[in-house]
Order: structure tokens, then sequence, then C-alpha cells
């Protein structure tokens, strides 16, 4: 237990305090948490609600989108809050293709580009960058960066201090290059979360998501794979489904804990 981080996207509608005190009544002391959860205490709030629970942040969610017009200030607000929380690492989606364009190379490029941009931001902050992939099924509208080996392609430009990438088990499961590049990884790994592909797929593709072991992820072999690669910090387990969603929290949190278990017990 002591790497188990719950990410709040896993009980959506749990509201902060109700996550909180659940955690502190199952023996959890780490959590993800998305900028929206700073929302109604601020980031001043939120660290003082987290730290008299006895809770550390393992990472915020999200940064990115480069193709938005404010991209730049957006992000440089996103390192504050990660900052002010004590998150270590803000997990970046890229964002898709801009309108009109067709050219992914481009795109990856000018992702590459507005990450050297936030560089000097990010380390003055003490926060790394953490370079998300995810399945290719949405590199068109929320992150060209769609395999391992792409962003680490794109960290590789930078100190490890500043730039490290996500291995969302949901998102490379499918690559069959995922366990080169995880092994290539070494001091690049920012998070490791776990999360099962299911299927079939809902109509909302991206709530497809299932607790760790209720699909078909070979989650051990990944958790195996970091581990082999030198990454010794916390296993998030972050899932999005309605269904899930719909259930109680403290329930959730019971499963997610028995399947990181299982995964990382081999």
């Amino acid at each position: 237990m002591d790497r188990f981080s719950l990410n709040s996207a896993t009980t959506k509608h749990w509201p902060l305090p109700d996550l909180v005190a659940g955690c502190v009544r199952a023996g959890v002391t780490r959590v993800g948490l998305w900028r929206e959860d700073l929302a109604d205490r601020g980031p001043a709030g939120t660290a003082a609600l987290l730290r008299d629970a006895g809770l550390r942040v393992t990472s915020l969610c999200r940064g990115g989108f480069f193709t938005a017009p404010d991209w730049y200030d957006d992000n440089r607000r996103a390192i504050e809050e990660a900052a002010a929380i004590g998150a270590p690492e803000l997990v970046l989606v890229s964002g898709g293709l801009p309108a009109g364009s067709r050219d992914l190379d481009a795109a990856r490029d000018h992702v590459t580009e507005a990450i050297g941009r936030l560089v000097p931001d990010a380390l003055a902050a003490g926060v790394r960058l953490a370079v998300e992939p995810l399945h290719p099924m949405f590199a068109s509208d929320r992150c060209v960066v769609s395999t391992l080996g792409q962003a680490l392609d794109i960290a590789e430009n930078f100190p490890a201090a500043a730039v490290g990438v996500v291995v969302d088990t949901y998102h490379v499961w499918w690559d069959p290059d995922v366990w080169r590049q995880i092994a290539r990884a070494v001091d690049r790994i920012s998070c490791f979360q776990l999360a099962d592909w299911i299927t079939p797929l809902p109509a909302g593709v991206l709530l497809g998501r299932g607790l760790p072991g209720t699909g078909q992820v070979e989650l051990a072999r990944f958790a195996a794979a970091v581990d082999a690669a030198g990454y010794t910090g916390p296993v998030e387990v972050e899932v999005f489904h309605e269904e899930v969603w719909a259930r109680p929290g403290g329930e959730v949190l019971a499963e997610a804990i028995a399947g990181y278990r299982a995964a990382m017990s081999g």
C-alpha cells in the first residue's frame, strides 16, 4: 500500500472531503488530483485539506492541449497549481490536430516546442512535466502523442528532471513495442497508472476504462516492467467509467486497492 495512489477521476462524483476521509479510513496516503478538484478551495485550501489528513499528491492532471490559443498561460497556471499542492508531476495531454490540419508530424513538433517553452517554468517551480501518450484513437482530437516511444522522443530533448513520461496501461497496452520503450524509459517515468481495457467499449470510448483486473490488460507484466526500469514511485489507479462513477466511493476504492495488489504481486 505504500505506493498505491487513488486518482480522483476514479471516484469522480465523490466530493474531495469525502475522498480524503475515505482514503484515511482505508489507510491510503497518496492521491492523484485533477485541476477541477482545486476549484472549491483553491490550491492553498486544497493543500491544507490534504496536509491535515496526511495525504500526499502524486500528480496533477492536466496541462497540455497545446492547440488552444491560451495554452502557454494556462500551462503556467497549471504548473503553479501543481507546485502549490505539492504535486511533483504535471500530466500533459498534448491536444489533437489544429483545426483544418492533417499534419501529425507538424503537430508533434509543436508539442515539443511548447514543452521546451515551459521547461524553465517547470524547473523553477520544482514540477516535472509528464508527457502522456494516449491510445491512437484519440490522435485527431485529444492527443497526437500516441505511443510511449513518441513520448520519450519528446521528453529526451530536455533534462530528465524537467520532462518525463506517463505509462498508463489503458493507453499503451496494445503497443507491441511498449516493453522495449519501458526499458528505455529509465529515469523518465513520471507516473505509472493502472486501468484495464474492457470490451465491448461503451459509446463514449473515453469512458471505457475498467478497474484493474476487470479487462484484458496484462497488468502484472506492466508492473514488473516499470519496476525493472527502475521506477519505484507511486502507482495510480485512474479509471473513467460511468458505471464505476455511479457506485459508492468507498466501494470503488476497495476494489481499486484489491486490483492494485493483484497487479503488483504478479
